[in-house]
């Protein structure tokens, strides 16, 4: 039986390097990145992990190591991350062509097709070339199977003498290594499998590699049993070379301040569905339903409140004012004057392909109507000149539900006044 050759490419503290890239003076500099609002932790430097600062922290609990150590907080920005993540996917594909794009700053790679080559000579070729391309700093780790490839990829990043990369085929020590990696580091095993597992004395990837057969099954099933299969070197979780549709599209944001008025959150739904309804013709989909949720803050004082409301659409579309009507219908049965909202958000279900759609007899066809025309000119109007060049009136001027972000870069990358301009001396 052919062996199989799996790689996972990491790009090293993302949010962080995308800065980086665009402003040298942050480099070497302790960084981190926050969530919306500024709230958490979602990236760090190597110079904040140092001092002890984890992930997910709200970084209000850490003002003194903040002020000690001259920390740069960024808001983040994520129209920046992800045109950097589609141009090191991009440059990645130009060296190995069988990628699945796991997430915004992960990649598999099936070697499968490159026997001939030096597999350790070619992950750094792929490492350099990014970065010289990019500018990202990637680490990548090579394997018999993708939860090898994963353990790979963290003793590249662990171990400065690795460079990045990490080869385990062919090593016979590869127990040693596997004795390093802490359960909870192991993919697939989450916070209650974690929890079980220590209680059992299963410690490290190597304790769970040598469990026997029949236990795993018992106590973790089908799940627990891919697992230790991957660990002894037999692959049960293949590339998967094709982007599944999605199943649903959300867009919601907590808000920089709290609203408590109906036209302010009026404006957030309408802005939340123009943006779902964007990614849902970018993915050629329809939605057959809308649902509007709003929420008030869980730290205040005063009535805690959580609503949805749903819409099932007798035709599924993918027109934005049809959407925002029906969305903004449901806003109303849910409001409730005198609570302060913190969060609302909109979710798009039971899509569907937009040449597949099942109609009533007396409804018209999306597919090729002039609303379809419509909703494509007003996308690619906004794609040539920016965001919201056209937009609903129910979207709002001043946008009070905005985020708080007060520290957020340019979009260097995607917004014609924020390229950056070098001049000469």
């Amino acid at each position: 039986m052919k062996r199989k050759v799996f790689a996972l490419v990491d790009c090293d503290n993302f949010y962080v390097s995308c800065e980086r890239v665009f402003n040298p003076k942050l480099k070497n500099k302790p960084v981190v990145v926050l969530s919306n609002n500024d709230g958490c932790v979602i990236s760090r430097s190597n110079e904040v992990k140092e001092l002890g600062i984890p992930m997910g922290a709200p970084i209000f609990q850490y003002e003194d190591v903040v002020k000690k150590y001259n920390i740069y907080l960024l808001s983040s920005n994520f129209t920046l991350y992800g045109d950097m993540s589609r141009r090191v996917m991009e440059t990645i594909k130009t060296m190995c062509p069988d990628i699945e794009i796991y997430s915004i700053d992960e990649a598999f790679l099936s070697f499968d097709r490159f026997k001939y080559f030096d597999i350790n000579d070619y992950i750094k070729k792929i490492k350099d070339k990014v970065l010289r391309w990019t500018g990202i700093p990637i680490s990548i780790g090579v394997g018999e199977t993708k939860t090898l490839a994963k353990i790979a990829t963290k003793i590249a990043k662990k171990f400065k003498e690795c460079n990045g990369t990490f080869n385990l085929l062919d090593r016979k020590d590869v127990d040693e290594f596997l004795k390093k990696v802490e359960i909870k580091d192991v993919w697939g095993i989450g916070k209650k499998f974690e929890e079980f597992l220590k209680k059992n004395d299963v410690i490290s990837a190597y304790d769970y590699k040598y469990l026997s057969y029949d236990w795993v099954k018992k106590h973790l099933k089908t799940f627990g049993l891919r697992i230790l299969l991957e660990l002894n070197g037999i692959p049960c979780i293949e590339i998967e070379f094709e982007e599944k549709p999605k199943k649903s599209i959300s867009t919601s944001r907590s808000f920089g301040k709290d609203l408590k008025d109906y036209k302010d959150l009026k404006e957030a739904i309408s802005s939340f569905i123009t943006i779902a309804s964007e990614k849902l013709r970018k993915n050629h989909q329809l939605a057959s339903i809308i649902s509007v949720f709003i929420m008030s803050n869980p730290f205040k004082g005063g009535e805690k409140y959580f609503k949805v409301s749903s819409h099932y659409f007798s035709r599924p579309t993918a027109n934005t004012l049809e959407m925002i009507k029906a969305g903004l219908d449901e806003l109303k049965k849910i409001f409730k004057d005198g609570i302060l909202y913190k969060k609302a958000g909109v979710i798009l279900q039971g899509l569907i392909p937009e040449e597949e759609g099942q109609f009533f007899f007396f409804d018209s066809i999306y597919k090729g109507s002039r609303e379809e025309i419509l909703m494509k000119t007003i996308d690619n109007i906004n794609k040539k000149f920016g965001r919201e060049t056209i937009k609903p009136l129910s979207n709002g001027i001043l946008k009070k539900y905005k985020m708080r972000q007060l520290n957020r870069s340019p979009n260097y990358t995607t917004r014609w006044e924020d390229i950056p301009i070098v001049k000469s001396g």
